[in-house]
């Protein structure tokens, strides 16, 4: 595919994998390497177009910071799909216990894969629940879906709540709408609630805000928003590409912030 269509490919691209967009865009954008303004260019229209995937944001600001975008490139593709969230949190899971996830986390699902002695409760949200349900079956995990009706009931079954975010800022997290009803019946039956933030999630807070910013419509009445805004002081533990922290030792985040990524195009 040629890197124009690649770019094209992304920006279009709904409910894809952010993994999978952020190489194919770094893909892309590497022949942009002896044109900065070109790059930039870009990378704003993939923001425009994909203002809620937080690795797109990382992977365009070292980028358009980098003196040789074409290797930097390469090392976001690198990172990206080395990224050890997954296998950190599979590894920190409690034995034999259940675990309630909310619609489709890829990287929750990938994590749970690992583990053939846990339950998963899967709430349905969207239609993606039953989804899930299969592609755990298929590793041999026990799941099931559960209605939102009954989301207070299987809160209370559950040893765990994970949340998966699609972007963090220093003191929230924006997740798929769903997870906040969970991890708040969460805080009310006392159970443990991790958020799970793979390579890419953790932005600076100037992308943070110009994302929230970004996907909330306010043509759109607040309960039709595919998006809800998880604060960190409601999560117990971050399970992040180093392990799993609490939400006070993740520190600053290590993407640079290049400006001219929060101008949008028309």
């Amino acid at each position: 595919m040629h890197p124009i269509e690649q770019l094209r490919y992304v920006a279009r691209a709904s409910g894809a994998d952010a993994g999978l967009l952020v190489q194919e865009a770094a893909s892309a954008l590497g022949v942009f390497a002896h044109d900065p303004a070109g790059l930039v260019t870009g990378c704003r229209r993939l923001l425009t177009r994909q203002p809620s995937v937080g690795p797109l944001w990382w992977m365009s600001g070292r980028l358009s910071m980098s003196t040789d975008p074409r290797r930097t490139a390469r090392e976001v593709i690198d990172e990206i799909s080395d990224d050890r969230t997954a296998r950190e949190l599979a590894h920190a899971l409690p034995d034999e216990g259940t675990v309630l996830i909310v619609g489709w986390p890829a990287i929750g699902i990938s994590a749970l894969s690992r583990r053939g002695d846990i339950e998963v409760l899967v709430l349905d949200v969207e239609g993606q629940g039953h989804s899930a349900v299969r592609r755990l079956d298929r590793a041999d995990v026990d799941a099931e879906a559960v209605d939102p009706s009954h989301l207070a009931g299987a809160v209370e079954m559950a040893d765990l709540v994970l949340v998966e975010a699609g972007a963090m800022g220093d003191a929230g997290a924006l997740v798929d709408v769903g997870n906040l009803p969970a991890v708040a019946m969460a805080k009310i039956a006392a159970t443990p609630v991790w958020l799970i933030a793979g390579v890419g999630r953790h932005l600076p807070e100037a992308y943070f805000i110009e994302i929230i910013d970004r996907v909330t419509d306010p043509d759109l009445p607040a309960f039709l928003s595919p998006y809800e805004v998880v604060g960190l002081g409601l999560v117990d533990r971050v399970a992040t590409p180093a392990g799993i922290v609490l939400p006070g030792e993740l520190g600053s985040s290590s993407a640079p912030l290049a400006p001219e990524l929060l101008t949008r195009l028309t």
